[in-house]
């Protein structure tokens, strides 16, 4: 079985095999009967719109069929049935397994236990390694990623996009520039790792201070479902808003990114701009997660 639980699962030629496969899909070249008769089941314990959506787009776009279980109260957990149990029952009846799930190591839990691959699709404030493909697969539309300057923008404490992403950045040389509110930076052990395989890791107060030095800024909303208290999350929120204004001088082949939903950090005339590539970025989940379902099914 091949499971895809941490970004950290797949080597730099791995990921370029998942991306080019993702390339292909997007020209038309794929077999749309490849997982005929095969069944996903799609394990949500979490709210998603792109994910859940994208997976269940990606399976009928390859010819299989899926089972969706939308909540922990819809299903038997709710009357105190363990995830290891769940997931022992749902692979007797479907081919692979899309987990997202509230608590950290879930996903890595549940591959334990399954009987049928298992995919990460987000797991607290843990791994989201589809997402980090897609955007990968969307920087790689517009420029090379070997040493790049990519800005991280937002919560990075708890924002699990961005801790997959800037392991998988590292594999390709890349300059990573951090501006987050004060108390949610990039954790330091994160940030320490990162430093120590040789990877650049640098700091900013405010956004203004580098923008124009970037090749992309990733920005993320404030994870209001991850703070202990809603007080902790108040004092931060609305500390940052990119807006075109801020963006004015930025290098010509720069995109600004952003992994969805989205509050209020970046502003709505943003998206007029030639350089706002995130709705883009979310349509791109479809090709990717063929890619990825194709890797773990055939």
């Amino acid at each position: 079985m091949r499971h895809i639980i941490s970004i950290r699962d797949l080597g730099r030629e791995e990921i370029g095999r998942i991306l080019d496969e993702a390339a292909a899909i997007q020209s038309r070249s794929y077999d749309p009967s490849a997982l005929k008769g095969k069944i996903l089941g799609l394990l949500f314990f979490e709210p998603s719109t792109r994910t859940r959506m994208s997976f269940a787009a990606a399976m009928a776009r390859l010819g299989g069929d899926f089972l969706s279980m939308d909540s922990v109260e819809a299903s038997s957990m709710a009357k105190g049935e363990t995830l290891a149990d769940t997931v022992r029952v749902v692979s007797g009846y479907v081919d692979a397994i899309v987990l997202r799930h509230p608590k950290e190591g879930a996903a890595r839990l549940a591959s334990e236990f399954a009987t049928v691959p298992v995919i990460n699709a987000g797991d607290g404030a843990g791994q989201h390694p589809s997402q980090t493909l897609l955007d990968l697969f969307t920087i790689r539309q517009s420029m090379p990623l070997e040493g790049i300057h990519v800005g991280l923008l937002g919560d990075l404490r708890y924002g699990r996009t961005a801790h997959s992403l800037t392991h998988a950045l590292s594999l390709y040389n890349v300059t990573i520039h951090t501006i987050t509110p004060k108390g949610l930076e990039l954790p330091a052990g994160l940030a320490t790792e990162l430093r120590d395989a040789g990877t650049e890791v640098i700091e900013h107060g405010d956004i203004a201070s580098c923008v124009r030095d970037l090749d992309v800024l990733y920005v993320t909303r404030i994870q209001r479902e991850r703070f202990p208290d809603a007080a902790s999350y108040f004092k931060v929120a609305s500390s940052y808003r990119v807006t075109p204004e801020l963006l004015t001088g930025t290098k010509k082949h720069f995109i600004v990114l952003h992994p969805l939903p989205r509050l209020d950090e970046i502003d709505p005339r943003v998206d007029e701009l030639p350089c706002a590539r995130y709705f883009e970025q979310s349509a791109n989940g479809i090709a990717v997660r063929m890619a990825m379902l194709l890797r773990v099914m055939t």
